[in-house]
């Protein structure tokens, strides 16, 4: 396995000469389409490391969920999290492997962190491929409000952007949901990263995505393209290898009735927290789905 940068320089290189990214985000620019002249270049280096057998089983779920979007209703699409491979591979299926797919990975809305866009101008590329709607996530806030800045003045500052930025994502997101689109969203809020634990917690939040829904697909995906590299934190730094990806999908859910399932769970009134609980039970069945496919199709050796 080697980094992205070492195999593909050539490509980040012509990535980055087409990159239109506004690295800054500001309430002005929280709603960014995706550029299509970027796309070709990451369905490559997908098309060189996917193994044969990748797939999207029941796939026919996403399109009664396309159907239902069309005719108004909200909804969501909610993924497992392990690499920022995770939205290229689902996309390049979708298109490859769905009837109709085309329209439907054109639909797609990704929640993305504000920190693929300003931490790095090679990650900012690769984010633009794919249409986003950004957000200050509350992992990065609540890192703010610790005091991980040596100014004070610089901590308020950027609180300050980080309220203007989500109330304004809030309200694009209010105005796109019914108009077609299918709102991608991680519960975990970030990558799974073996040997901590609340890498794989859903965050509380996203029992307000739910609460503001109609319709949700769950999305399970075994087998990853792109690995952590332990020395290096940067995307570009990150692993390609060779491996199968099978994605599932459960659904589509009823939102409401979701959330009902898990409020009427036994010792429910002794839960603390009643979003987490919500984001418990989407993280608990993503993790059934996900155990149920390895039973299935048993991981590859990676390359």
């Amino acid at each position: 396995m080697q980094p992205i940068s070492v195999n593909y320089r050539e490509h980040l290189m012509k990535m980055m000469s087409r990159s239109k990214a506004q690295l800054e985000v500001g309430e002005h620019n929280v709603f960014q389409e995706g550029n299509p002249e970027i796309l070709p270049f990451i369905d490559r280096i997908i098309e060189d490391v996917l193994l044969p057998g990748s797939t999207i089983l029941h796939s026919e779920r996403l399109v009664e969920l396309m159907a239902a979007s069309k005719a108004g209703e909200p909804c969501l699409l909610l993924l497992e999290h392990f690499s920022n491979f995770d939205l290229p591979v689902l996309h390049y299926l979708i298109r490859k492997v769905v009837p109709g797919g085309q329209e439907i990975a054109d639909a797609i809305v990704a929640i993305a962190g504000i920190k693929l866009n300003e931490a790095n101008p090679v990650v900012a590329a690769f984010s633009e491929a794919y249409t986003r709607l950004v957000i200050y996530p509350s992992r990065a806030v609540d890192s703010l409000r610790k005091g991980g800045h040596a100014d004070p003045a610089a901590i308020v500052a950027e609180l300050m952007r980080s309220v203007a930025v989500n109330r304004r994502s809030m309200r694009v997101l209010g105005e796109i949901k019914t108009k077609g689109k299918l709102i991608l969203v991680f519960p975990s809020g970030t990558r799974y990263r073996p040997g901590v634990p609340d890498s794989a917690k859903g965050v509380r939040e996203i029992d307000s995505y739910i609460k503001s829904f109609s319709k949700m697909c769950m999305v399970s995906l075994n087998g990853s393209i792109l690995r952590l590299n332990p020395e290096m934190g940067e995307m570009q730094e990150d692993l390609l290898c060779k491996d199968r990806v099978i994605i599932d999908v459960h659904g589509p859910h009823d939102c409401d009735s979701f959330r009902k399932k898990v409020k009427h769970a036994p010792g429910h009134h002794l839960i603390e927290d009643p979003k987490q609980a919500v984001a418990d039970g989407i993280m608990a069945e993503l993790k059934e789905m996900h155990e149920a496919v390895d039973r299935e199709y048993p991981p590859l050796a990676v390359e």
